[in-house]
């Protein structure tokens, strides 16, 4: 589906995948920390996947989320999968602090205030700690 920009993704920085998904880090400067967590093939819903896909899949975003409290320590982790736009399966796990321009509305909604800066993560260290933290499966 060359239309989809999940499948034809370009510029993106990968910070861990295997045959199945891959994690990338969002060029979102009011959200530094913010992570998609996508599915390599091109499939609309969770239920379209074997039911140990879909666990693998919701092992890696879980373990991006452990990743992310640990090293941000944010006050809350959103984790969103919308595909309304882009039906490719797709999770958003976003760090959200008290401060941040939308809290405590979701990032789609009306921008609040300007955000407090805080400090984005270092892409190797995040990649380091998603390594340490998905066992790798074979193909």
């Amino acid at each position: 589906m060359s239309a989809c920009p999940l499948c034809a993704a370009q510029d993106e920085t990968v910070l861990w995948r295997d045959v199945r998904c891959r994690v990338i880090l969002v060029n979102e400067p009011d959200y530094p920390g913010f992570c998609r967590v996508i599915w390599n093939q091109h499939v609309r819903e969770m239920t379209d996947l074997p039911e140990s896909d879909r666990a693998r899949f919701m092992n890696v975003v879980f373990a991006v989320e452990a990743a992310l409290r640990a090293l941000l320590h944010p006050g809350k982790i959103n984790l969103a999968s919308l595909g309304n736009q882009t039906p490719h399966l797709h999770w958003h796990v976003i760090p959200r602090y008290p401060e941040d321009a939308h809290f405590p509305n979701s990032i789609w909604s009306t921008r609040l205030r300007e955000a407090a800066p805080h400090d984005a993560p270092a892409p190797h260290v995040l990649s380091q700690m998603l390594n340490a933290r998905i066992a790798p499966q074979p193909a």
